[in-house]
């Protein structure tokens, strides 16, 4: 899993002398719509800033952590939480400081309708192959999945493809069954399957996610007021966007995605404003705060071994 790498890349980052950068580099997903596009697009941050935001697109929450470990990101936006907590077992020198975006448990595993298979025979997948983007919250949902639905997941043969690819791949009929994230990679395997859950039935047996806003411990350290001022930029545009979507139209063309996808998408969206993520997110018993160590132990590995306490990969003081 690409978690064993960020031990060999963390040993080679702390060893790298970076030259120091007057722009702020800020990873981030195509095929994810949020609010805060609006202010990327219109240059509010870099206005707030007083400084040049470079956004760079990803595939993967893991691609962000490995970019993070080699200089090359600051931030990271909507992280997902499975490939931050893996980037943590493995020591990555990187933080969580608020939460970018909470949504109901996608339709992110289609399986194909020629195959047969469905929730009520699961277990016939044994043996198939799946296509998955391995230590991301996608394969979480993939997990949860297949453990609700009682399916081996040793006896799958699991293919670490990123969503694009993963779509390509159920279309041909290479794989039975993909994960993934990102609607226009989603509405191309929904043409040949359908999920093997809902997002409703994932809801109800308990499977939700949400998202991060993560940072290297050394941006934290340089620039603490940068930090702050992008947080709070971020959570202005989500109030701006619940109280008018007007702009709405802006954020589809910056997602890579029509109006029509990026309004679905949105629909299961939630944006928590800081009082809420301090209250149902990072306080005793809030969702982060159960969630870390759930994850930690599920994707744990010998190289990357779940810690004793993940209170310590998070940082509140730039939210407060």
């Amino acid at each position: 899993m690409k978690s064993i790498t960020y031990a060999s890349a963390l040993t080679a980052t702390l060893t790298l002398s970076l030259s120091a950068t007057a722009d702020v580099n800020v990873a981030y997903f195509l095929e994810w719509a949020t609010p805060n596009q609006v202010a990327k697009v219109e240059k509010i941050y870099d206005e707030a800033l007083g400084e040049k935001v470079n956004w760079i697109n990803f595939g993967s929450g893991t691609a962000m952590t490995e970019a993070m470990l080699a200089g090359d990101i600051d931030i990271a936006y909507s992280q997902g939480l499975t490939p931050f907590v893996s980037a943590v077992n493995a020591n990555a020198p990187i933080k969580m400081v608020a939460i970018a975006v909470a949504y109901s448990a996608a339709d992110d595993c289609i399986i194909r309708t020629d195959s047969g298979i469905t929730k009520s025979n699961a277990s016939e997948l044994e043996g198939k192959s799946v296509a998955v983007p391995l230590s991301t919250t996608a394969d979480f949902g993939f997990r949860m999945t297949m453990q609700h639905l009682g399916v081996d997941v040793n006896k799958l043969t699991v293919v670490d493809q990123e969503p694009a690819d993963a779509a390509v791949s159920l279309f041909d009929g290479t794989v039975t069954m993909a994960c993934a994230y990102g609607e226009n990679s989603l509405s191309k395997m929904k043409k040949v399957g359908s999920p093997i859950l809902t997002s409703e039935e994932k809801v109800t047996v308990g499977i939700t996610s949400f998202d991060v806003i993560s940072v290297t411990e050394k941006f934290a350290q340089e620039k603490p007021e940068a930090l702050r001022t992008f947080l709070k930029v971020t959570h202005q545009a989500n109030a701006n966007f619940a109280k008018d979507q007007s702009k709405i139209d802006i954020i589809a063309n910056d997602a890579g995605m029509t109006v029509e996808k990026t309004k679905y998408q949105m629909d299961s969206f939630t944006f928590p404003s800081v009082n809420e993520q301090l209250r149902d997110y990072f306080s005793e018993g809030g969702r982060a705060m159960m969630m870390l160590p759930l994850m930690g132990k599920m994707f744990a590995t010998d190289a990357a071994p779940a810690k004793d306490d993940y209170s310590k990969a998070v940082d509140l003081s730039f939210l407060q």
